[in-house]
């Protein structure tokens, strides 16, 4: 019965590595995207100002 169970988790061990991993990609994905665009609202804003421009509303 041992030999099950570890031929059992040997069997789902890449399936568990493999998601851990892709979770970790999309995550830093999605952190990145969040990053840059809240620095690319930053530029234009401080381009718009440097312009004597409006705030851009939304």
């Amino acid at each position: 019965m041992d030999s099950f169970w570890m031929a059992a988790l040997w069997s789902i061990l890449p399936t568990i590595v493999v998601s851990i991993v892709f979770v970790i990609v999309i995550r830093g994905i999605l952190r990145f995207d969040r990053t840059e665009r809240k620095v690319h609202a930053q530029i234009e804003a401080e381009e718009r100002a440097a312009r004597g421009l409006p705030p851009k509303s939304s």
